[in-house]
């Protein structure tokens, strides 16, 4: 794996706070690698796409198996048990699943295809049944993958989970050539996954911490509006982000939207091939908030991407609320709404903030800014009135920004 600190982004979080810093992170020319990127530190990791088949979700009930469909493999269930597994020895896709790695959850895979987990009290992960006095997750399925030549196919059983250790075996679909394999999750402490690869018959360490990364720049198989491979930006387990759409970036706002954890907000949508002008053009008043895994918050703006020759993805990152980073919190504000709700158009705001000027903002429940006007002789504690007569019932965020700090407070107009 190879690691890489980004020249181009801020050293510190200080200057990082209000700044805007333009990041390239780059995929390879016919995006051959996955970059793992972390915002605070401004550093990927890198690993090729190709080298590895399988990955082995480490933690959590779901024990979610992924299938490298962005390498070409493509993956289907077979209706037979294990017991059958001499039997499975020709190719009859018309009587086979086709199966899929979901892009919004790294917890449903394609070998999660008919899991129960939604149920009260669903034992089923998909792949095998759950034993609750053994603790056992034991196989029921057999699969079939056709590799990315097109013309080899491997039938795999997951034979158990037990005591933290994927068992497995696998072979050419005529039965030659079968492994038996394991995967133990102490050999990969602290990640997200560990990978296996056919080619080696052996496992592969290939992404940092979990801890240690917020977003993966990759190919992958997107399933909606069609399932095609695409090139784009998937987040972390433990990252959320929101999207805000309709306005210019500079009045985009995250503190009214809700966040997301579906690892495919950022996705691959920010970007559309103009085929008049042959160069890939970005979405017009997008902007991204993504909450890192300290819990700082990010404002993203992709500002461009270099297609298959070079798989550059350019943005801009903005350090927008240093959450959980204390020796960079901003001085203390306060700011309150009374009467709430508001019944006759006027809002009295009580401020106390360390700054004699200040920018008021209002924006509605979709993130969008409704209102702006700029505020003088904020002397510590004040108490201010605004005009919200124009604006339709519902329920509104209003914040305040000044050098080094900022407050916001719910309004709700009836």
């Amino acid at each position: 794996m190879k690691k890489t600190i980004l020249l181009l982004a801020t050293a510190t979080l200080a200057t990082a706070l209000q700044a805007q810093t333009p990041v390239t992170v780059s995929t390879g020319g016919g995006s051959v690698e996955q970059q793992w990127y972390s915002l605070l530190n401004d550093q990927t990791e890198a690993a090729a796409l190709d080298e590895w088949d399988l990955a082995f979700e480490m933690a959590g009930f779901t024990s979610a198996i992924r299938v490298n469909a962005a390498k070409g493999l493509v993956a289907y269930e077979t209706p037979n048990v294990l017991a059958d597994w001499a039997n499975v020895n020709t190719v009859d896709t018309a009587n086979w699943t086709l199966i899929q790695d979901s892009d919004s959850s790294w917890s449903v895979s394609a070998l999660s295809n008919g899991n129960n987990l939604s149920d009260p009290d669903g034992l089923n992960v998909g792949w095998g049944d759950y034993n609750m006095i053994t603790h056992v997750i034991s196989g029921t399925k057999i699969y079939v993958i056709q590799l990315a030549d097109g013309s080899t196919w491997k039938k795999l059983r997951i034979n158990s989970l037990a005591s933290g250790i994927y068992s497995f075996t696998y072979a050419n679909l005529d039965g030659s050539d079968s492994q038996e394999a394991t995967l133990a999750k102490t050999s990969f402490t602290g990640k997200n996954f560990g990978y296996w690869s056919f080619a080696t018959n052996s496992t592969l360490d290939r992404e940092p911490l979990a801890e240690a990364w917020d977003l993966l720049f990759t190919k992958y198989v997107q399933l909606t509006p069609y399932v095609y491979p695409v090139v784009g930006v998937l987040l972390n387990k433990e990252v959320t982000a929101l999207q805000v759409d309709g306005l210019p970036s500079a009045q985009a706002d995250w503190s009214m939207g809700e966040f997301s954890s579906n690892i495919n907000v950022l996705g691959s949508d920010w970007k559309t091939y103009d085929f008049g002008q042959s160069t890939y053009v970005m979405a017009a008043d997008r902007t991204y908030f993504v909450k890192d895994v300290p819990g700082n918050i990010w404002k993203i703006i992709f500002t461009g991407y270099g297609g298959g020759a070079n798989g550059n993805i350019s943005f801009t990152k903005e350090l927008m609320s240093a959450v959980g980073v204390g020796e960079h919190a901003s001085p203390q504000s306060h700011l309150f709404a009374w009467p709430n709700p508001v019944t006759d158009g006027i809002a009295r705001l009580v401020v106390d903030m360390p700054a004699t000027e200040a920018l008021v903002r209002v924006f509605n429940a979709a993130g969008q800014q409704v209102q702006q006007q700029q505020w003088g002789g904020l002397t510590g504690l004040a108490d201010r009135t605004l005009d919200v007569g124009s604006l339709a019932k519902g329920v509104y965020m209003v914040r305040l920004d000044a050098p080094g700090t900022s407050a916001t407070t719910k309004l709700v107009i009836e």
